[in-house]
Order: C-alpha cells, then structure tokens, then sequence
C-alpha cells in the first residue's frame, strides 16, 4: 500500500511546542500547542456537533488578536476542563494578554468524544482535567510529536457508521509542508465518523469493516449503494486540530487558513464535516517571517498539511482490545 508519508510537523513553525499527556487510568489524554510569544488565532468550525471554548474572542472583528496556546482533549464536555490547567501553567510563566491587574491567558480549546473507549480494567470516567492540561504544558517541547495512540488522539477511532465493533483505531498526527520562506504545519486528532483515505489515491486507509470485521468496506461506496449501519449518536465523533504558520498575518487571513485546512479534511476523511462530527480547526500565525503573506499559497499549503497529518494519526495508530471488542488499526488489519 503507498500513500502519501507525512514529514515535520507543527513545531517546524517557529515559535511553537507541542505536548502530550495520555492519562494512566484510560485511553484518553489531551494535546497542547504553546505560543509562549502569542500568536495571532483564528478558528472554523465546519462539524454540526462541536465542543469548544473560547471560540467567539477568534472572531476577527473582536478584541483580542493573539493566543498564548491551544487545547485539543479527549473526554468529550468534560475534557474542556483541561483548559483550566493551562492557564494555570501560563498564568505561572507569566505569559498572557496583559490587562493591567495581571495577565490573561488567552486559550481556545476543542474536544472530541473518546468515553466509549475503555479497556478491561480502566476506569471509564476518567477524563481529562487541570492537571492533565498542567502535565501536557510541561512536556511541552520543539521535538517532532509523538503521533497515534497518545495526548488527545488516545482514544479516537475512526469508520463508526456501521457501529463501534466495525471501526478501526484513529490518533493524532503531524505534518508540515515547505515552500520558500513559508511554512505550514499541522497537529490533527481523528475521530471522524466517516473512513481516512489516501488523498493522492482515493483509497480506503482505515475506517468501518465488513460484517466479518476481516477487510475495509468503503463507508461512502457503500451509503450511496444503500447499506445501512448501526449509526451512532450526533456528537460522539469529530476531529480537532491546529495548522500554524511562519507567516504574519491579520486574524482575517488566519481565518481564511483555518477554512482552508478544512480542504485538507475533505480530501483524507469521507464523509466528513457530516451531522455526527464536530470538526473544528483552529489557525495559528505567529509572524516570524515578516515577508508580505501569499496568502494563496498559504492556504494551499494548510490544506496538505492538514490532510497529511490526518493520514499519519492512522498511520501510527495501534491496535486496542476494550470492553466492547478489539478495535484493529492501520498497520495491523
């Protein structure tokens, strides 16, 4: 099989450090990207069943132009709580909007809904919280990310239109895309409801199975030829992410490279954006390379990277037994 092979990842923007921490007590955890000098955010939310935070000060005709870090969790509602443990770790290093009474840090978050993965022996009310946030913020560094299995990708799968015991395992992945002064990377966690494909070729890479759970079934293919599956409740998928870049830009062009990076997910998860996911990307730019922007380029460069950081979070997925089956990945179906 050949698909496209991701290289680089987020931390290649300068600037910014990604950190895991995947919780002992059950297959979830959280991812944070720090942006210890500030970055000008943006945020598109295109999935019918988000959970944010933080999303509204984004918007570019609103006040703050700058985030100091980004959120991605696992745990559904309750994963935003980690979010609080960020701010803790920011507030510490002195690092936020300045208000005059102190400084604010500013972080967006997002979450995707990993509560039905739990192994034999797990607690399954175990979620990410402060202190998880606190512990992904310490581990954050400029070292290329671990990808699959950890931080806010632990317990994401991915093809459950047909029902979980037919899914296969997602993750989280990176990937970043060169071009001249430019660069654009990108750290997405897959959750998605519908099948991740390669985007040069169409092909199925992991998703829903055939009854005998022994091969992919193509979850598109086979809802346009009528098959119906045991389809799972709205908001119980989505894939979250961040796509930064070198560039400086106003929060109106991150926004426009926020959308764009959504291009990126329709080329390597089919179906996606659909009533059941609440994909939401956010954009960073932190203004290093002080070039005018082409912003065309740029976007055209977000959404690679995005589709090729989906791609390696299957990749580098493993395969997990829990209580509801065992739950095949990429590399061992």
């Amino acid at each position: 099989m050949i698909v496209n092979t991701a290289q680089g990842s987020i931390v290649d923007v300068p600037g910014l450090q990604v950190g895991h921490f995947t919780l002992s007590e059950r297959l979830t955890g959280c991812s944070v990207v720090l942006a210890p000098e500030g970055a000008v955010g943006a945020v598109d939310v295109r999935g019918a069943a988000p959970g944010t935070r933080e999303t509204d000060l984004l918007d570019p005709a609103n006040l703050v132009d700058k985030v100091h870090a980004v959120l991605l969790s696992g745990g559904s509602a309750f994963g935003l709580d980690a979010a609080s443990g960020v701010l803790r770790w920011l507030e510490e290093h002195n690092i936020g909007f300045e208000t005059g009474y102190g400084r604010v840090p500013i972080v967006p978050a997002a979450v995707l809904f990993d509560l039905p993965v739990v192994r034999p022996g797990e607690n399954p009310k175990a979620r990410p919280g402060p202190d998880a946030g606190y512990a992904a913020c310490e581990a954050a560094t400029r070292q290329m990310p671990d990808a699959g299995n950890v931080g806010a990708g632990a317990g994401a799968c991915v093809g459950k239109l047909f029902g979980l015991d037919r899914c296969m395992k997602g993750g989280i992945g990176n990937a970043s895309v060169r071009v001249g002064p430019w660069v654009v990377g990108a750290l997405v966690a897959c959750n998605a409801v519908g099948d991740v494909i390669d985007p040069a070729t169409g092909q199925v890479l992991a998703g829903a199975r055939t009854p005998d759970g022994q091969q992919l079934l193509d979850t598109q293919r086979a809802f346009l030829n009528g098959e119906r599956g045991n389809r799972p409740l709205p908001g119980t998928n989505t894939t979250i992410g961040v796509v930064a870049t070198n560039a400086t830009l106003t929060k109106a062009q991150a926004k426009r490279l926020a959308m764009s990076a959504h291009d990126g997910l329709a080329r390597s998860i089919r179906p996606a954006h659909t009533t059941l996911d609440g994909d939401t990307l956010f954009a960073l730019a932190t203004g290093s390379e002080t070039r005018p922007a082409d912003l065309m380029l740029l976007t055209m460069m977000a959404a690679q990277a995005t589709a090729l950081a989906t791609v390696d979070a299957v990749q580098h997925a493993r395969a997990i037994d829990t209580h509801s089956g065992h739950i095949p990945a990429m590399n061992s179906l």
